[in-house]
């Protein structure tokens, strides 16, 4: 399926990564570096978990988090699947920063480069879907609401004269319809999510 093309492109550049990282580790970096050894980390919790002075352990951080996305990708709603990616992406990010902020690194190695292509080769996986992703929740929720509004309506009808009983199930109706086009155009939204995957894969 293209959701699973989309990661398959992402783990391609993320060996890549992997051999920047490999390569800034074995330069040893902060090994002069009093501030950074005593972080013990170089990345806020909020973002890894991982707590190491070791690049490419943030790197197996995400590579575990890819496979596991991968796995899990048949069970996973698509609103899931999007923030899952979205985690990833930032992940990569965040070490291609790492990457960047080494001046001696970044000469030798020109690593603004790389990160632009990193940096173009997510983006072109997760936009425009994660906008779409976004889109299709908020049509989710409209639809949990819906559902939600016409059971309310129901339910006041048990035990409600006749007049009220006809304007109930008008509304229901009413609210039938307005169902009917949020199903179109969360169904809308899929399409276009699996058109942008597909693209992306390109």
């Amino acid at each position: 399926m293209s959701s699973g093309h989309a990661l398959a492109r992402l783990q391609q550049q993320l060996e890549r990564l992997r051999s920047d990282a490999e390569q800034f580790d074995k330069a040893n970096w902060f090994a002069k570096n009093r501030f950074m050894q005593s972080k013990h980390a170089l990345f806020d919790r909020s973002v890894f978990n991982s707590k190491s002075m070791l690049l490419v352990d943030y790197v197996d951080e995400v590579q575990t988090q890819l496979e596991r996305l991968t796995r899990s990708l048949e069970h996973q709603g698509r609103h899931q699947y999007g923030f899952a990616l979205t985690h990833i992406t930032e992940q990569i990010e965040a070490i291609v920063k790492v990457l960047k902020a080494t001046s001696v690194w970044a000469k030798e190695n020109t690593p603004t480069a790389r990160a632009k292509k990193y940096q173009k080769a997510v983006k072109k996986i997760i936009q425009p879907t994660n906008e779409l992703y976004q889109e299709l929740a908020k049509n989710h929720e409209f639809e949990r609401r819906l559902g939600q509004m016409i059971d309310d309506r129901k339910q006041q009808m048990h035990g409600a004269d006749a007049t009220t009983v006809a304007k109930l199930n008008q509304e229901v109706l009413a609210l039938h319809a307005r169902l009917g086009r949020c199903r179109k155009a969360i169904s809308a939204c899929e399409e276009k999510i699996q058109l942008a995957e597909k693209q992306a894969i390109r």
